[in-house]
C-alpha cells in the first residue's frame, strides 16, 4: 500500500510516538522510511538581541546548537529504526515554515504517506507545532497519519 513513508519529528515525546507508529507501519509494508526534522532559522531580532547580550557570533552559536541537537536526535532515531530492523534516511531542513518544508519534501521525494504528531516543542528546539500539523493537512494531497 505505502511505499515511502515520511515521518516528521521534532524529538519531543509526542513526536517519538509518531516515529514509533510510522516505523511499526512501514516494517510489514517493507516501505522506504525517511525521517525529517525541520528547524527554523535564527530570526534577525534574536541575532540582534544576542549581540546586545554580548554574544559575538550568534549565528554560529545557533548553528552549533542545531548541529548538536541533530546529532543526538539522529543517533536516537538510528537506534530506534534498528530496533525495528529498518534503515531510514535521515533528513534535516531549515525553513521558516516547517509545514511547507514537510509538504515540499514529501512531494519532491515521492513519499506516499506522512506521519507526524499533533504538536511538539517551543523555544530553540521548536521544529513542529500543532498548527504545523494543521497546515500540512491543509496543503497536501498525500495521506497524513496524525498521532496524538
Amino acid at each position: 500500500m505505502y511505499k515511502h513513508v515520511l515521518i516528521a519529528t521534532d524529538g519531543s515525546e509526542l513526536a517519538s510516538k509518531g516515529l514509533e507508529h510510522g516505523l511499526a507501519l512501514a516494517r510489514p509494508l517493507n516501505a522506504k522510511v525517511t525521517v525529517l526534522t525541520v528547524s527554523e532559522p535564527l530570526r534577525l531580532d534574536m541575532v540582534n538581541a544576542a549581540r546586545m547580550g554580548g554574544i559575538d557570533d550568534p549565528v554560529s552559536r545557533y548553528d552549533q546548537q542545531i548541529d548538536a541537537i541533530m546529532k543526538e536526535r539522529f543517533a536516537d532515531i538510528e537506534r530506534r529504526t534498528s530496533e525495528f530492523g529498518i534503515t531510514a534516511e535521515l533528513a534535516h531542513e531549515i525553513d521558516e515554515a516547517p509545514a511547507e518544508a514537510i509538504v515540499r519534501y514529501a512531494r519532491l521525494n515521492g513519499c506516499d504517506l506522512i506521519v507526524m504528531a499533533s504538536h511538539g516543542r517551543r523555544g530553540v528546539q521548536k521544529v513542529l507545532l500543532g498548527s504545523q500539523t494543521s497546515e500540512v493537512l491543509a496543503h497536501t494531497t498525500i495521506p497524513v497519519l496524525v498521532v496524538r
